[in-house]
C-alpha cells in the first residue's frame, strides 16, 4: 500500500516515524504546507480551503490512503476532504479518542487535551470524549510549543518556562492527549513535569492502532520508499526529516 501524509508543516513527521517503526506501507508521500504554517491560528474557511488544495496535490499520486496528520485539519476539514477524495482519508482525532478509551478504562479519569488554538476552539476532542463517557476533560491551547519545537529547543529554560506558564495552575491529569503532531517531540518533558504520573496519547501511535484494526496488512515493509514535499523550502523539510527520522542520506 502507498500512503500520503499531510500536515500544515513538519509536525506530521512524528506520524511518519510511527508508520516507519511499524513497517505498514511500502511507500510514503509526505506533504507539508510550510508556506502557510501554522494552520492553528487560522479561521475554519481558510483551513478547509488549504486542506482541499493539499488534497489536489495528493491526487497526482496513486495513493491508497491519506492521513491528515494535522489535528487542526482533522478537526475542521476532514469531512470536506472525504467528499472530494478518490481514496480513504483518515484524521487523527478519532484514533486519538479510541486510544484514550483503550488507555484509560476509568470514565472519571481526568483528561487534559493539548493543541493549537484552532484545535481547542473546535472542541473536537471534548465532544468525542464526552460521547465516549469521559466527563472530566480540560482543554488547553498550547500553541507556543510549536515554534519552540521547530527551533529544536527540546529541553532547556525556554521549554521549561513555557510548560510552567501553561501547566502551573493544573492538577495532575490521568491522561494527556498530545493534540498536535509536534508535541510527541517533547512528550518526555511533559510527562516529567507531571512527575511521570500521566498516560500520554501520541497521534502517531494512535493512528497505527487505528490502521491495524481497520485495514489488512499482509506483510511488513522494512525499507519503504519515502518522498518529502513542501510548499516552501522543501530542502529544509527534508533536512529535518532526516534528523527526526534518522534516515540514510539516500532517502
Amino acid at each position: 500500500m502507498k500512503v500520503g501524509v499531510f500536515d500544515s508543516g513538519i509536525g506530521g513527521l512524528t506520524v511518519v516515524k510511527s508508520l516507519l517503526e511499524h513497517q505498514l506501507f511500502d511507500e510514503i508521500i509526505y506533504f507539508g504546507d510550510t508556506a502557510r504554517v501554522p494552520y492553528g491560528v487560522k479561521d475554519k474557511n481558510t483551513i478547509v480551503r488549504y486542506s482541499l488544495e493539499a488534497l489536489e496535490f495528493f491526487k497526482n499520486f496513486d495513493i491508497d490512503l491519506l492521513i491528515t496528520a494535522c489535528n487542526t485539519v482533522s478537526a475542521y476539514a476532514l469531512e470536506e476532504m472525504r467528499v472530494q477524495a478518490p481514496f480513504d482519508v483518515i484524521g487523527v482525532v478519532e484514533p486519538g479518542i479510541i486510544a484514550t478509551k483503550n488507555a484509560l478504562a476509568d470514565m472519571n479519569a481526568r483528561v487534559l487535551v493539548l493543541g493549537t488554538n484552532a484545535t481547542i476552539k473546535s472542541k473536537a476532542y471534548e465532544t468525542q470524549l464526552l460521547k465516549q463517557g469521559f466527563s472530566n476533560t480540560i482543554s488547553k491551547a498550547t500553541g507556543l510549543f510549536v515554534p519552540i519545537i521547530e527551533e529544536g529547543l527540546f529541553s532547556g529554560e525556554i521549554l521549561e518556562s513555557t510548560m510552567h506558564h501553561y501547566f502551573k495552575d493544573l492538577a495532575c491529569p490521568d491522561g494527556i492527549i498530545l493534540g498536535c503532531t509536534h508535541f510527541p517531540l517533547i512528550a518526555d518533558n511533559i510527562a516529567a513535569y507531571f512527575d511521570n504520573k500521566v498516560t500520554l496519547i501520541h497521534s502517531g501511535e494512535a493512528i497505527v492502532e487505528y490502521l491495524e484494526s481497520h485495514y489488512e496488512f499482509t506483510h511488513k515493509h522494512p525499507m519503504p520508499k519515502i518522498k518529502f514535499f513542501a510548499s516552501e523550502n522543501p530542502e529544509a523539510l527534508r533536512k529535518i526529516a532526516h534528523q527526526w527520522l534518522d534516515l540514510p542520506e539516500s532517502e
